[in-house]
Order: C-alpha cells, then sequence, then structure tokens
C-alpha cells in the first residue's frame, strides 16, 4: 500500500503542490504540514510521507497541503441585519420594549402605544399578518425597496439614512410656524396642578372624546397618572398630547362652567394651554413628525384654535397635518393593514377625523376642497368600543350587531365615504373625477340606498335616552336632508327644470335640516356636545326656504317651513349665548343684517300675496324677532343711518352664504340661472338684487364635522 500514497511531489491531479501553494496562498512559501491522520490524533507527525505513524497503523497517510483548506465560514452581515430586523419586528408586534440597534430620531419614526416603536409603514419588517395584510392591496411603489431588490448595497443609504441625513444637515425648523423661540421655555411649569389635570381629562372624556375619537382610553389614561407624578420626565409627544386634550377640554366649555371649575376665564386658560401645546409641540419635532401621538396633539391644537382663527390660516395649518399624515401612510390602507388592530384602527379614525375637519375650514376659506376626493382609500373605522381594542391583540374582535362609544365618529365617516364618490359631491368640487363617481347613475336611489343601510347597521342599535345616540340619531336626520338637497340642486344645469312636486320636496328637505337642528339642540343632556352642535347651523335651510317663499309666497308648505324658522331661530338663539350676542350686536355683521333683511323682504312678499287675496296674515315669531332687533340695533345708530325701509340693492348675497358649517366638504357654487331653472329666482331681479350674480354656497355641507359655528 505504500508504493501507492501519493508524495509530495506527484499528486491525483498531476499538478504540483507548489502550483497548489501558489494558487492557494499566493506568492508565499509553502510549508509543510502535518498529515490529517497525525492531525486528527492530535499527535507528532514526522512530515515525511508516508510517516511512521501511518505506517504503524496500516493507514493511508495524506499530507494536510493536499486539501483544499476549508474557509471558515463568515457570517454574512447582510443575513445578521436582516435577522436583527425580523427579531426587532417580533418585538415590537408583541409591544415589548428593547434597545433597538440604530437609535433613530423619534420624531422620524412611526409609534404606538405613546412610545413604542413600530415599523415603518411600506418597509419589509412592517409587514404583519394581521387581518388584511394577506391581500394585498394596491400599494405605491416604495423607491427604495426597488433598488434593493437590486443592489444589496443600497441598504444602507434607505429612507432610515436618508432621514438621519438630513437631521444632520438641516437644522430644528420646527418653530417656523409658531415663531422662533429666543429662549428655553420651562413647559413643565406651564401644567395645571394634578388634580386640575383629572379635571380636565374627565371633561375631554365627557365632551370631547365621544365626537373625535381620535385618542385611546385605556393606553392613555395610565400614561396621564405616571405624567401627572413627575412632569419633568414626561415624553415630549406625550406632553404636547396632554396639552391638546387641555386645550380641547377648554374649548369645549362656556365662559361660565370655566369660571365655576376653575376659577378662571376660559379665555385665559386656553391661551395658556395653546401656548404649551405650541411650545410641546416644537420640542417633539411636529413638523417632522412620524409619530401618530404627536400628530394628534397638533389636530387637537387646530381644533382648539378654531373659533379665534381665520378661516384661510386655519386651512393653512391643516394643510401641514394633513400633509404630516400622509407622509405616515395613514391615508392609504395598504399602509395601515401592515399595522396591528389597535394602531390600524386610531391611524384611520385620525385620518377621517383630520380629513372632515380639513374639508369644512377649507369650504370657510372659500376653495373649493379637494380633502374628500376618491384618491385614497383608508377604510371607515370600526363600530368598536376602546375596551375591545388591546395593544396585544393580532386580529380585530368579532364584529357585533350592535351600538358602540365610537357610533358618531363611524357613521360620520361612514356617511362622507359615501358622498365622496357621488356625482353630486364630485360635480361641485372636482367635476375631473366625475368618471370614477360610484354612484353616478342616480345619486337619489344612492341617498335611499345609504339611509337603510346607516338606520340597519347603525341606528337601529341607538338608544335616544343616550345624549350621543340621540346627537348621532338626529344628525343623521339632517345629513340626509342636506344630501337629498344637494342631489335637488346637482340637477341645475340639466336642460329639463325641475317639477312643482321636485321643488315641493326640496322644501320638505330644508324643513327637515330645520326640525333635526330644533331636535339637537334642545336636549339639555346635550350640552356638553356644545362645542361641536354649533357645526350643525342649517344655513342652505335657511337660505332654499327663504328664496322658494320669496318666488312662491303661497306654497303649500309656507306654514310649515316660516313655523320651523322660528322654532330652529328661537332654539338657537337661546341655546348660544355667543351666537345671540353677536345676532343682537350693533356692530355691522354682514351674516345676520344680511340674513334679517331677507327673511323680511320674504315675509313681504307673503303679506303682499296674502292682501291681493283680501285676507290679513300674522307674522311668524322668527320676522317678530328680527324687527325687535333692528329696532334695538337703530337706537344706537345716527339719524343717517335710521332708514325705514330695507335697501334691497345693499343686500350682498355673498356675505349671506358666508362662512358657515356644514359638514362633509361639500363646496357649493350655484349661479343665479341655476336657481332660476329650479323654480326659485326673483320675480323681480333688478328690485331684489341687481348685483347678484353667483351664489356660493361656500358652506353647503353634510353636517357632520369638526368646526365651530361661525357666525359672523
Amino acid at each position: 500500500m505504500s508504493g501507492s500514497q501519493p508524495t509530495p511531489d506527484a499528486s491525483p491531479s498531476g499538478d504540483s503542490p507548489d502550483t497548489h501553494g501558489a494558487a492557494a496562498q499566493g506568492l508565499k512559501s509553502k510549508r509543510i504540514l502535518a498529515c490529517i491522520l497525525c492531525q486528527q490524533r492530535k499527535i507528532k507527525c514526522e512530515r515525511k510521507f508516508p510517516c511512521s505513524n501511518c505506517i504503524k497503523s496500516n493507514a493511508q497517510c495524506v499530507p494536510a497541503n493536499l486539501v483544499p483548506r476549508q474557509r471558515k465560514r463568515r457570517f454574512p452581515e447582510r443575513e445578521l441585519l436582516e435577522r436583527l430586523r425580523r427579531y426587532e419586528d417580533i418585538l415590537r408586534k408583541n409591544n415589548l420594549k428593547f434597545d433597538p440597534m440604530h437609535k433613530e430620531d423619534p420624531n422620524t419614526k412611526s409609534t404606538d402605544a405613546h412610545g413604542d416603536d413600530a415599523s415603518e409603514p411600506g418597509s419589509p419588517e412592517a409587514t404583519a399578518d394581521f387581518p388584511g395584510s394577506s391581500d394585498r392591496l394596491p400599494e405605491a411603489k416604495n423607491f427604495w425597496n426597488a433598488m434593493r431588490q437590486g443592489f444589496h448595497e443600497v441598504d444602507h443609504i434607505g429612507e432610515v439614512a436618508a432621514r438621519e441625513a438630513w437631521d444632520e444637515i438641516y437644522e430644528d425648523n420646527d418653530q417656523i410656524l409658531f415663531g422662533i423661540r429666543k429662549t428655553v421655555i420651562d413647559i413643565p411649569s406651564l401644567q395645571p396642578e394634578p388634580v386640575q389635570v383629572f379635571r380636565l381629562w374627565q371633561i375631554y372624556l365627557d365632551n370631547v372624546n365621544p365626537l373625535l375619537k381620535v385618542t385611546h382610553t385605556p393606553t392613555l389614561q395610565p400614561c396621564i397618572i405616571e405624567a401627572v407624578s413627575n412632569f419633568e420626565k414626561v415624553s415630549p409627544v406625550l406632553e404636547a398630547l396632554m396639552f391638546g386634550i387641555y386645550s380641547m377640554a377648554i374649548h369645549s366649555l362656556t365662559n361660565a362652567d370655566c369660571q365655576a371649575t376653575f376659577g378662571s376665564p376660559r379665555d385665559d386658560l386656553l391661551h395658556k394651554y395653546q401656548y404649551g401645546c405650541q411650545q410641546a409641540l416644537v420640542k417633539c419635532g411636529y413638523l417632522r413628525t412620524g409619530d401618530r401621538d404627536c400628530l394628534t396633539a397638533f389636530y387637537l391644537y387646530l381644533l382648539s384654535v378654531s373659533k379665534a382663527t381665520d378661516p384661510r390660516c386655519l386651512s393653512s395649518m391643516l394643510g401641514v397635518a394633513v400633509r404630516i399624515a400622509q407622509r405616515m401612510g395613514i391615508h392609504l390602507e395598504a399602509s395601515n393593514s401592515t399595522f396591528p388592530p389597535l394602531e390600524a384602527e386610531m391611524r384611520r379614525r385620525l385620518w377621517w377625523s383630520l380629513i372632515l375637519y380639513d374639508a369644512r375650514v377649507g369650504e370657510m376659506a372659500d376653495h373649493k376642497s379637494a380633502a374628500l376626493a376618491p384618491t385614497w382609500d383608508c377604510q371607515v373605522p370600526l363600530s368598536l368600543n376602546d375596551s375591545d381594542l388591546r395593544p396585544e391583540m393580532k386580529e380585530f374582535p368579532a364584529m357585533e350587531p350592535k351600538s358602540s362609544e365610537a357610533i358618531y365618529a363611524v357613521v360620520r365617516s361612514d356617511i362622507a365615504n359615501f358622498y365622496r364618490h357621488t356625482s353630486s359631491y364630485l360635480d361641485f368640487n372636482i367635476p375631473a373625477l366625475k368618471a370614477v363617481a360610484s354612484v353616478a347613475k342616480n345619486d337619489g336611489l344612492g341617498i335611499e340606498t345609504l339611509e337603510k343601510r346607516v338606520e340597519e347597521k347603525y341606528l337601529k342599535f341607538c338608544d335616544p335616552e343616550n345624549p350621543l345616540h340621540f346627537l348621532t340619531i338626529w344628525t343623521t336626520r339632517l345629513t340626509l336632508a342636506k344630501a337629498r338637497l344637494v342631489v335637488h340642486y346637482s340637477k341645475a344645469s340639466s336642460n329639463s327644470p325641475p317639477t312643482e312636486a321636485e321643488n315641493d320636496a326640496a322644501i320638505l328637505q330644508a324643513i327637515a335640516m330645520l326640525e333635526s337642528d330644533t331636535k339637537i339642540i334642545s336636549l339639555p343632556s346635550v350640552r356638553g356636545f356644545v362645542w361641536m352642535g354649533n357645526i350643525h347651523f342649517p344655513l342652505p335651510g335657511y337660505i332654499h326656504l327663504v328664496y322658494a317663499l320669496r318666488q312662491n309666497p303661497l306654497n303649500r308648505h309656507a306654514e310649515h317651513a316660516w313655523r320651523a324658522m322660528s322654532e330652529n331661530s328661537a332654539m338657537r338663539l337661546s341655546y348660544n349665548s355667543e351666537m345671540r350676542q353677536k345676532f343682537e350686536a350693533k356692530a355691522k355683521n354682514p351674516l345676520f343684517r344680511n340674513l334679517t333683511k331677507i327673511i323680511l323682504l320674504t315675509w313681504d312678499a307673503r303679506v303682499a300675496a296674502e292682501e291681493a287675496l283680501g285676507r290679513t296674515v300674522a307674522p311668524p315669531d322668527i320676522v317678530v324677532r328680527v324687527k325687535a332687533i333692528q329696532a334695538a340695533r337703530m337706537e344706537g345708530e345716527s339719524p343717517q343711518s335710521q332708514t325705514g325701509s330695507i335697501d334691497v340693492d345693499d343686500i350682498n348675497i355673498n356675505d349671506i352664504i358666508m362662512n358657515m358649517p356644514g359638514g362633509l366638504g361639500m363646496d357649493w357654487q350655484l349661479d343665479y340661472n341655476q336657481m332660476e331653472a329650479m323654480g326659485i329666482g326673483m320675480p323681480d331681479q333688478s328690485s331684489f338684487n341687481s348685483n347678484i350674480n353667483q351664489l356660493n354656497w361656500a358652506t353647503m355641507g353634510w353636517g357632520i364635522s369638526n368646526q365651530q359655528n361661525r357666525p359672523g
């Protein structure tokens, strides 16, 4: 056997060991190694082949030089990083706190449960087995993901790296909308006393949370309790959210309530907490944020300043909030479906609440809003209680046919989602998208279908004795009445004018709007929702009735219409002291001054029509009230301004149809010819208003929104 043993000078391949050495080790001199058997036995080898040990063992002696050296496997860095990411993702999905490999700026990453890290929406590591994620939703392609598929080396210059580069290159610019802070602000010093914190929190839970549902009480309340023990250790995001809650709690109260509860004027408290919210938002980098709670704090702040802010300014600020939300991807279901149920649902709630508010304020700023354009697909929130959603959940709870504490927010979103796809909405806002309207052929039938579905899915489970349910029921009635009125006006450009029956039906819808509003504001138990109740002011109903009755004073529904206007105006003025003060103010108020003039003109037409038939008629309460207010105003005016008659040419229609809350983002702009085609044109255009050339129904909405009433 020994004669057949290979030697260092002969190899099976015919190549010399020197050749192997040169190939394997380059120019390094070859080193004679022990044979394989001696290496395995860990004994000394003579390094002569065959060696004595192999001869004694009658074994084949193989020099180690002839065996290709097995390179020790190096653990690939990419595989290590991917495995680490998977482990971190598992921890995130189970809401376990940990120190991530990369300490990212908290302002540039989404979080849930008020501080826990969450995966980037749309990233591979964010994809989880949650309901809806298995069915791949249409999703815009991600540039960085596309590059990663072809070039693995791109990982280190991806989105996270880009954000880190931005943070290093650019200084903190989050103060650009709130002003530059030249000194360090001690934000904890702006915090109320602990007992006041809990009082404000409870007011928020009673008056604000049921209508918005943008915060999750079971997870947020423990954080607030812990924060009260030491304000110095509160995270910037939670700090901003707390001040946003304080601001909205005060915003929902009257001045008398604030004096009685906190011993301070409402405006003083509101300014203090809004200032604290501003500073906290700047501190947590709200303009660069990817944190849902930070965006929620910004949204609450914008809600709280609505009453004292020019709608044009507020609309611009809301544009910033919407852009932040879009950067976070909460408007897209492909992004939301990658998150656990709790986070996904809170993202949907926040988007719908924010976008409806943006749509309403956009109307008030007098521009055609595309906020509700059917270009995004965020699903309507589910009708679930906060207790039904827990951080550790992997699947949504089974839906049961019942009402929930989120009923108001869910119904308003569901109705808005329907109408944003109708041709009547698109006709007044984005005509270019009418081709994609899903309810384009017959909006009227679509409304009937919607009403039936809302009744069966939501309203039949509501208890009218529950204030929130009562508000939901009658707000829905008001909304559907407005919707039918919108459909009526959307036919204005058709060749065939409305029939008498269609005009009568429109009058009944306007009356239904007023009566529904009267129902809402007449219930004492909804006092806590006063801050939201004013948004339902049914101005389109008033306008339609006064013009329709002016054109046909003896319409068979005339008595019903005057009674509805009288009851609603009386309830509104007694219900809202601020509106009453503005209504009765001696200072010029374009809305109310002109609206009252048109009301009196319409009543004069009724009196003239009755006199032509030899009859007399007693004035309704609204006419008596308007005349009394006008008389009171004249007492403080100069003799030159005291006139016994109304100058109809002084009436500016665009001042009347001004920025009044309506709701779901319907922006109407009807010209006079359209109104005339529908049978509600004025008999004598020149005598009524020679300057009427366009009627801007910028406030014609759907009745469910978040904007404070702006009577003037």
